[in-house]
């Protein structure tokens, strides 16, 4: 036999569980969007595109068209960056860079302290692609959308 405690706990339960949902909902959908210079050509990008221009990889994008990756220096955007497209942590990723700056493979992309000095750099920097926040006034840089598959 069920007793009033026992629906009370199931209402709180019910409660808890549907409070919750939304957080879960709010880190399906990134919260930030990539970006390139308006001399980048393509309007959309691949997730294994952004991992390899960004972690050295590559130099282009599967048009063929050089592209220069600028990062942000850390905070929230750039661990989600991180995490989403490249699969690593802050430490891990700037390991791997590490290791191709030693075989002198590449040069470590630049790295920039806030949104808006991202979008400025990618304005005025023909073939530069980043990352900003989804919030963050991107005039002067068109947005790519990210491709989940090559």
């Amino acid at each position: 036999m069920k007793t009033n405690g026992d629906h009370l706990v199931k209402r709180i339960s019910i409660l808890l569980f549907g409070s919750l949902i939304p957080l879960l909902c709010t880190h399906a959908h990134a919260q930030l969007v990539v970006i390139a210079n308006s001399s980048v050509a393509a309007t959309s990008v691949s997730r294994a595109e952004l991992r390899d221009v960004f972690t050295g990889a590559s130099s282009s994008l599967s048009g063929g068209a050089q592209v220069t990756p600028v990062l942000l220096k850390q905070g929230e955007v750039h661990d989600e960056f991180l995490s989403l497209y490249i699969g690593k942590s802050d430490s891990a990723f700037r390991a791997g860079w590490r290791s191709v700056l030693f075989s002198g493979q590449g040069i470590m992309p630049k790295s920039l302290d806030s949104d808006a000095a991202v979008v400025e750099y990618v304005a005025h920097t023909p073939g530069a692609i980043g990352y900003i926040g989804k919030t963050t006034s991107h005039d002067g840089v068109k947005i790519l959308a990210v491709r989940q598959a090559s």
